[in-house]
């Protein structure tokens, strides 16, 4: 009975009024008044129920046309990182003559974002906007949006509430985090066997870091070893390489297992790791590309982000793995079996976290497999194992 009562104030509320406590209260003496009068026939009493009935219906009025003039408008939202947070700005304009007064604004959020943010407001000065701006931390990576922003108001006599919705979408994305790789055997050695394009980039780059652009005059704090000694003795004074980065043709595909059912946490963790690879692999100046079944091929950094936001395990593939050499990150152990040659894998498997057993793989291909129970970064930054029967 409590929640059909509930279900009739919110309904009356959102498309009428419903009355606040001090709205009952009156309700109830007018209802007193007017029949103590039918049954003294006291003139006075006639006056003050009918008075008492006028502020009622003023009371009544008046808060939804108080917020007929308001109109809600939002900032777009800046993308964060999980765990971080996102920022939400929203701006309410009084395009009235009049000030309004005692207003609550009530941002509809996902459920998994949590409750409603409610946000009182004294005053907004006819024809003004009034901006408000709350943080809000959010914990996992995602694609979240939401679509209304809803107006409550019992001004100015505070008998009645009236609550309106007004459309105003949100999207906020929230990147994976990506682990600050220092070194990765995974990505460092990809190609070295079998690619005397990547040994040759690889030796030159042990060599020199780059190959001679221009010589420029030194200046403090260049390597010593990229100063050029004779051409230092010649013009008398010392002069250093300009390098420019050998652009060897290796092609790095991460490639994620979006198609097939994964548990919820080891996929989220694919997906961190899968946004390391990729950022490590560009920092590295090199060609990297990722690949999910829900997009296919993607690459730049915004592009790669919104891409790993977005994607749940599962998803219908759009398009087929491509026949490079990629780095599979994968929960189906069978898989690994049909990598092209020269790829690299990246198993996760419920029996290494939970058991602390390794499962053995069938697979000329080195990789890793990822135990739950480790920290991922120090577990990319590991050797590469190569599995057997």
């Amino acid at each position: 009975m409590k929640n059909i009562g509930h279900k009739i104030a919110d309904w009356l509320e959102t498309r009428a009024v419903t009355p606040a406590y001090a709205g009952w209260l009156l309700v109830g003496l007018t209802v007193f008044f007017f029949g103590s009068a039918t049954n003294t026939m006291a003139g006075w009493l006639y006056a003050l129920s009918g008075a008492t009935l006028a502020l009622l219906g003023i009371a009544a009025v008046l808060p939804a046309r108080s917020l007929r003039s308001l109109e809600v408008r939002r900032r777009p939202i800046e993308p964060v990182s999980a765990g971080d947070q996102i920022t939400v700005e929203l701006e309410i304009e009084n395009r009235a003559n009049q000030p309004k007064t005692l207003l609550q604004v009530a941002d509809i959020l996902p459920f998994v974002l949590g409750e409603p943010v409610v946000r009182p407001i004294e005053m907004i000065k006819p024809h003004s906007i009034y901006r408000d701006t709350y943080y809000l931390r959010v914990s996992r990576r995602g694609v979240y949006r939401w679509l209304e922003v809803q107006l409550r108001t019992g001004a100015p006599l505070g008998l009645f509430w009236c609550r309106r919705s007004r459309p105003v979408k949100a999207v906020a994305v929230v990147y994976p985090q990506v682990l600050p790789l220092s070194t990765c055997p995974l990505i460092d050695r990809i190609g070295q066997e079998s690619s005397p394009q990547f040994y040759d980039r690889s030796r030159s780059q042990n060599a020199t870091e780059g190959l001679t652009r221009t010589l420029r005059p030194y200046r403090h704090g260049d390597p010593t070893r990229l100063i050029h000694w004779r051409t230092s003795a010649r013009y008398g004074e010392l002069r250093v390489r300009e390098l420019e980065v050998a652009a060897g043709g290796q092609e790095i595909v991460i490639a994620l297992d979006s198609a097939v059912a994964w548990q919820p946490e080891e996929f989220e963790r694919a997906v961190t790791v899968a946004a390391s690879l990729y950022f490590y692999a560009s920092k590295r100046l090199l060609n990297v590309k990722l690949w999910t079944a829900g997009s296919g091929l993607v690459s730049g950094n915004r592009v790669v982000l919104e891409t790993l936001a977005a994607v749940n395990a599962g998803e219908d593939t759009v398009e087929n793995l491509p026949k490079l050499p990629i780095i599979w990150l994968t929960q189906n152990s069978a898989s690994l079996s049909t990598l092209p040659q020269g790829s690299r894998w990246i198993l996760w498997s419920i029996y290494t976290g939970e058991t602390g057993e390794k499962m053995l793989v069938k697979q000329d291909f080195p990789g890793l497999q990822i135990r739950s129970d480790r920290p991922l970064e120090l577990q990319l930054q590991s050797p590469l194992e190569r599995a057997g029967l």
